[in-house]
């Protein structure tokens, strides 16, 4: 009895019964194949756990470790680097358009924090935005500008400011505003004058229909929904978001190091953060219809700005094929503050709008640059 037990567990027909059960599927499948094949259905079901992990799976981080040094409603303020408080500051502001902050730190050995601490600056910090709440749906940019405000109070009073895209107009417009608290000025990617040149975003915001923007944020409930601002990012490339990358990831997939950087950025790209609608109604009718931080119009904290009273050393840097930001956005900047001439760099990288904080050759070659250039003006050269 116990053998004809013995041999009916070892029978093909229970053997089929065991892999009627999508747990076995996997290992049914790859006892039939031969070496090849068995590799084929290695690599697509590799391929397949990862292309969902990046997707779904992930949530940003900071590659370099920090410490949260202030705490205020709309962002955290990270340190980087010394812990001496009294040792020059050069802060970044983050893009706050819809993702997090990780892209100014965004991978081990690829990360502009990284690249401005080997560059001699001791003490780096970035501005950690923080998705709004619907207690938040009515902060405007003189919330976001006060805030600064107190941050460089509590760095010593006068910082280097690293502006990156919507970063970027929000550090003339402290620089405007304060122009004693800023000992030099970056611009990268910053959309200063939104009516120059011809790109994309200019056109959409001009060509869309009244009230569109406020029908979005009213649907996000007073906010401005990240995931909302995520498709309509991914639908500018669609070819690219829906279909090439994971072309890419197939082709790299046991590459570890693409891999874990493919990671990195979708951790950043796919996990958005909302803005407040206020905030992001002013933004666009201000800014990107009326322009009014380039022809002196905008008030931010009870006063008209003119990025004539920016005095300070400025560098601006400009993506080559910059289709979010074009560079006569970035460069317009030369004519428009007070900073003396000579006292104005200017630099044209190669590749789009996010290699400009990024991408391992801006990284490379113009970010080390400009971390010099701010040493220097910090010693008075």
């Amino acid at each position: 009895m116990e053998q004809k037990k013995d041999m009916e567990a070892a029978s093909p027909v229970t053997s089929t019964r065991e892999h009627s059960v999508p747990l076995f599927w996997p290992l049914a499948a790859a006892y039939a194949m031969g070496q090849a094949e068995l590799e084929l259905f290695r690599k697509n079901l590799k391929f397949v756990i990862e292309a969902q992990k990046v997707d779904h799976g992930l949530k940003p981080r900071f590659a370099t470790p920090n410490t949260v040094l202030l705490e205020l409603h709309t962002l955290a303020l990270r340190a980087f680097g010394s812990a001496d408080s009294s040792a020059p500051a050069t802060l970044i502001l983050a893009p706050y358009a819809g993702h997090s902050a990780t892209i100014a730190d965004y991978h081990e050995g690829q990360s502009l924090v990284q690249t401005l601490l080997e560059a001699g600056h001791s003490r780096v910090l970035v501005t950690d935005w923080k998705s709004a709440s619907l207690q938040m749906k009515d902060y405007d940019i003189d919330n976001y500008l006060a805030e600064l405000n107190v941050c460089i109070d509590d760095l010593g009073g006068r910082v280097n400011l690293v502006g990156l895209c919507q970063g970027g107009w929000m550090a003339a417009m402290v620089a405007a505003r304060y122009p004693d608290r800023v000992q030099a000025l970056v611009l990268a990617g910053a959309p200063i004058d939104t009516q120059a040149g011809d790109g994309p975003l200019k056109k959409m915001v001009a060509a869309a229909p009244p009230g569109f923007y406020e029908e979005l944020v009213a649907l996000g409930g007073g906010l401005m929904r990240g995931r909302a601002m995520l498709r309509g990012w991914k639908n500018m490339h669609p070819g690219e978001q829906y279909v090439d990358k994971y072309v890419r990831l197939y082709e790299h997939i046991d590459d570890p190091d693409y891999v874990s950087k493919t990671e990195a950025f979708s951790a950043w790209y796919e996990n958005t953060i909302d803005l407040p609608g206020r905030w992001y109604l002013q933004a666009i009718n201000e800014l990107f219809k009326e322009n009014r931080l380039a022809t002196g119009r905008f008030v931010g904290l009870g006063q008209r700005l003119s990025l004539h009273d920016i005095r300070c050393p400025l560098y601006l840097l400009a993506g080559e094929s910059d289709d979010i930001t074009p560079k006569e956005q970035v460069f317009a900047a030369e004519q428009l503050v007070g900073t003396p001439r000579e006292a104005i760099e200017k630099a044209m990288a190669p590749g789009g709008h996010i290699g400009l904080f990024m991408g391992s050759r801006t990284l490379r070659t113009n970010w080390p640059q400009i971390g010099k250039w701010m040493l220097a003006v910090q010693r008075g050269r």
